[in-house]
């Protein structure tokens, strides 16, 4: 079993060598060295070893996406290949049908789409397709985020062409620092069902919703193409690596940023801020009702 100074080393090692701002790692490093040698983690162990080193990098450096993670099941030791994380990712969205909860009509012809992670364009392309085709006739759509933690930037991008007219519509750029470059996203020329256009479109946020799904309301939200309902997001921009350091416990390193074309910037610590600021609880409703509104 290692010790927590191993497992913490460890996790270090790994934030070093691979986060996307490497002028932020002496600065954490020193941190939580500083607080092992004074023997903050002494009496720490499994999930509340993980919460409170966690905390503590994120204090030295608000990376929502900076962590520690515990899972109780064990996991192998060695290093996940980039084709096994990934292969584990599509199964995980195969068995979340691409991320996408339900689909229903609302009074008015509005259509509700609830979507709970941001799918692979690839596999998830059909699925998508699916859902739009059926959002395809209706005055208004509403995308609920609410409960949407993360996915794809191939997919967000995917998700937010549905609402362009063509694929000349830049969205953002990611950059890697592994490789120190940069990758455009941009809306997609061909697409499984009928793109949506010139009809309302709001998507309902709240403090849960994260990653891939504040990629694609910021995105919408900064090219004017929806209207944002709920609350602040997460706040969590970083594309991420995950490293096993034992059998329980993992380290997610962010190793790129996304970079919004209309902004200069993405949502990283501060959030989506929404237009229409209600409980999340609410939002659905206060959605429906502008749409309404709006459609009448």
């Amino acid at each position: 079993m290692p010790t927590n100074t191993e497992i913490i080393g460890l996790a270090l090692d790994r934030i070093t060598a691979g986060y996307v701002f490497p002028q932020r790692v002496v600065e954490i490093d020193n941190a939580i060295r500083s607080r092992l040698a004074a023997g903050a983690y002494n009496t720490l162990s499994g999930p509340e070893l993980c919460e409170t080193v966690t905390a503590h990098l994120q204090e030295v450096c608000p990376d929502k996406h900076l962590r520690l993670l515990w899972q109780d099941e064990p996991q192998s030791t060695d290093p996940v290949d980039e084709d096994g994380g990934r292969a584990a990712f599509l199964a995980m969205l195969r068995a979340e049908n691409q991320g996408i909860r339900r689909f229903e009509h609302l009074e008015g012809n509005v259509g509700h789409l609830d979507v709970r992670r941001i799918a692979d364009a690839g596999e998830g392309a059909r699925v998508i397709g699916a859902a739009m085709q059926l959002a395809a006739h209706t005055s208004a759509l509403i995308l609920d985020l609410r409960e949407c933690r993360g996915g794809s930037p191939e997919g967000a991008a995917m998700w937010c062409s549905y609402f362009f007219p063509d694929d000349q519509v830049h969205l953002n750029d990611i950059y890697e620092r592994s490789t120190g470059s940069t990758r455009q996203y941009w809306t997609a020329s061909h697409l499984p069902a009928p793109r949506y256009l010139d009809r309302p479109v709001y998507v309902l946020t709240s403090a849960v919703t994260f990653s891939g799904g504040e990629d694609v309301a910021y995105t919408l939200q900064a090219h004017g193409r929806a209207v944002l309902v709920g609350e602040t997001t997460r706040g969590g921009a970083h594309p991420t690596a995950r490293h096993p350091v034992t059998e329980h416990i993992s380290v997610t390193v962010p190793t790129a940023r996304t970079v919004s074309t209309v902004t200069g910037t993405n949502w990283e610590g501060v959030g989506v801020v929404p237009d229409l600021v209600t409980a999340a609880g609410q939002a659905l409703a206060a959605a429906h009702k502008d749409a309404l509104d709006r459609t009448a």
